[in-house]
């Protein structure tokens, strides 16, 4: 089974950036939707954003629009989300999936923390 490798969390101040990386051990090329969710403390998990149809079709969770930006690279496997104007609520660990059926397909990574600091 798959199970992506997820990365390039950490500690940052309320209004920085940080860029996520998640290695997909598969051939994404011919992935039709991609995404990311997150897990804040004492809540379930959500999805973030997600990109569809090949990486045509982009959708956010009205919380991050604006601030969050998906994208991919099929050539290394790779999905990325950069995440700017972090704020204190976007704390959680992320986690990156495939979408098939509406419902998320591969194993769950080990996700990677983000803390944003007020």
């Amino acid at each position: 089974q798959v199970q992506p490798v997820e990365s390039g969390g950490g500690l940052v101040q309320a209004g920085g950036s940080l860029r996520l990386s998640c290695r997909i051990s598969s051939n994404i090329a011919s992935v039709g939707s991609l995404a990311w969710y997150r897990q804040g403390p004492g809540k379930q998990r959500e999805l973030v954003a997600n990109d569809a149809s090949g990486g045509r079709v982009i959708n956010y969770t009205d919380s991050v629009r604006g601030r969050f930006t998906i994208s991919r690279d099929s050539a290394e496997n790779t999905l990325y989300l950069q995440m700017n104007s972090l704020k204190p609520e976007d704390t959680a660990v992320y986690y990156c999936n495939r979408i098939l059926g509406g419902r998320p397909y591969y194993g769950w990574g080990q996700g990677t923390q983000v803390t944003v600091s007020s």
